[in-house]
């Protein structure tokens, strides 16, 4: 039995379509552990201050996971394991003892002087938070240190796994980092409070990494630790990573200025910002992560192969079906932001303002789930043709206006009431305190659209505009969305007085059927237009992942 488990884990995945379901399968079964888990955190503690600090106290193991682990990352690593492939077997082991001897160094290092660094930079940082709660942030960012390791290490058996076309293994990992965190609440938070679900993410991070042990020692390349290592493979890592680790870093700043800035406001504010963010996030995992892991070991193989007539066209498909799923997707998280909140975070401490102000805030993420989507596309491609200059460049200014953005609409909101009358007003939150929370998503949108649109056309500049296809796409995908919108919006009011709103199954049931009917009037909008992204999906439905064609135009390894 526990062969056949390892057996069906270890399947190697060789089609797009069907790498892409399959990881958009367990992205969902990681997003309901994760709903489960923010649920769970809602209930407990709501959203006050327990929660803000909970939050607050991530950012800086974060900050070190971003940027020191993107040195292990798949984007950074596949390439190499591909290249060294072709050398022989001993050729790829010594690369991932050379990266693992190097990589382990260097984490440990860097968090045992953020462990000493902490109490001097918190209070720079979360100015909102003092005495006992500044000494809580602190403690909790010194046991989530544990993780960026755990994570890191993760990172590069990921690596290993993706190059190798297991994609199971390395969708399961969130699944198990979700449950451990569950685990945390459920069990250790009664006896520690909210240091229990900080231990609850050291659990989960260390099921992350065991998850992928078992297949890397399969493949014969579990790392072994050495003191010399191969300085010039460091160096082409380093020198490959450093403009992703900088990308990365200025994307994370703008996260810790967001969490800063709500740290100033109300109690509960930063655990609004996050519980919008999370589930903002949903389409993001879902359909972005999924396609652009999917497409990214092909693309690196076209461009390596000089074929870039190949690998435009790739980028073209991949960037026409993540249209396609995430415009109608982001109209329906607008539409539906209330009932989706409620159902997932309404239970105990957590109240109907909790509940308003965070549906306001998830809309305003949701109005950027395109852009973060294909922002992790392009990324992946520039880097999959060693292109790493321009994202770090691109991501600096997006993400200076991105805060530019978050602090100008916090500053209007103070000065200008007509301003935050207006936003309150249009989401619905005109009695609800603590609006200014608002401004924080809706800098962030601003920034987020900015950076996508400029990588898109810094694409096209160095490879060519994309085909009228993928415009038509955006078209229809749009019309699709307006008209998913309209008739979620309608179905909401058919369906309000068929069920007990005042209940949670009342509200569920009125959300889903509410968007089954406002799908079913985007599905046939997608019809009428003949979105031939639909005819490839139902096509792939009908045959269940045997025989698909793959969107590459070879069945190559993915």
């Amino acid at each position: 039995m526990v062969r056949k488990i390892f057996g069906f884990f270890y399947k190697e995945t060789d089609k797009l379509h069907q790498a892409a379901f399959l990881l958009a399968f367990f992205s969902i079964l990681s997003q309901v552990l994760a709903f489960l888990r923010d649920r769970a955190l809602a209930h407990v503690f709501g959203a006050g201050s327990d929660l803000d600090i909970y939050y607050a106290a991530f950012r800086i193991p974060d900050f070190l996971f971003v940027t020191v682990a993107s040195v292990v990352s798949l984007s950074v690593i596949v390439p190499f394991i591909i290249e060294r492939e072709k050398q022989g077997r001993e050729s790829v082991k010594s690369f991932v003892d050379d990266i693992f001897s190097f990589f382990s160094l260097l984490i440990i290092g860097i968090s045992a002087v953020a462990f000493f660094l902490i109490p001097k930079l918190s209070p720079i940082l979360f100015k909102g938070f003092s005495g006992e709660a500044l000494a809580d942030v602190v403690l909790l960012s010194r046991i989530f240190l544990l993780s960026p390791i755990l994570l890191g290490i993760s990172n590069l058996f990921g690596s290993l796994t993706q190059a190798y076309n297991r994609f199971l293994i390395y969708a399961f990992a969130p699944v198990l980092y979700n449950a451990g965190i569950i685990f945390g609440i459920t069990f250790l938070a009664p006896r520690f409070g909210i240091s229990g679900v900080a231990w609850g993410v050291v659990v989960g991070s260390l099921l992350h990494v065991s998850i992928q042990i078992p297949f890397v020692i399969r493949i014969g390349l579990m790392p072994r630790w050495k003191l010399f290592f191969d300085w010039r493979s460091i160096k082409r890592v380093v020198g490959l990573s450093f403009p992703r680790t900088l990308t990365l870093s200025t994307n994370h700043l703008s996260t810790i200025f967001l969490v800063s800035l709500a740290s100033l406001m109300t109690a509960g504010s930063i655990s609004i910002l996050s519980f919008s963010q999370n589930i903002s996030s949903v389409p993001l995992s879902i359909i972005g992560v999924s396609y652009s892991l999917a497409a990214f070991p092909t693309l690196t193989r076209y461009f390596s192969d000089k074929n870039i007539k190949a690998f435009a066209e790739q980028m073209a498909l991949t960037v026409r079906h993540i249209i396609f799923w995430s415009l109608p997707v982001m109209a329906l998280f607008i539409v539906l932001r209330a009932q989706i909140v409620r159902v997932l975070l309404g239970t105990g401490r957590f109240d109907w303002n909790d509940t308003r102000l965070t549906a306001a805030a998830l809309a305003l993420f949701a109005v950027s789930a395109l852009a973060q989507s294909l922002l992790l596309l392009f990324i992946r491609a520039f880097y999959s043709a060693g292109h790493t200059r321009k994202p770090l460049l691109i991501n600096i200014i997006s993400t200076l206006v991105l805060i530019a953005s978050a602090y100008a609409a916090v500053k209007l909101y103070y000065s200008y009431p007509s301003f935050g009358y207006f936003i309150n007003a249009l989401l619905k939150v005109d009695d609800v305190p603590g609006t200014v929370v608002l401004m924080l998503p809706l800098g962030y949108s601003v920034g987020t659209i900015l950076n996508a649109v400029i990588h898109w056309i810094g694409f096209e500049k160095d490879f060519g505009r994309f085909p009228r296809e993928t415009y038509h796409t955006l078209f229809v995908s749009f019309a699709a969305a307006v008209f998913t919108g309209i008739g979620a919006y309608v179905g909401l009011h058919i369906f309000v007085s068929m069920f007990d709103i005042r209940t949670l199954w009342g509200v569920l049931f009125q959300g889903l059927f509410a968007g089954v009917f406002g799908a079913l009037t985007g599905l046939l909008t997608l019809w009428l237009l003949r979105s031939g992204e639909l005819y490839e999906f139902t096509h792939a439905m009908k045959m269940k992942f045997r025989g698909v064609e793959p969107v590459a135009e070879n069945p190559e390894i993915v």
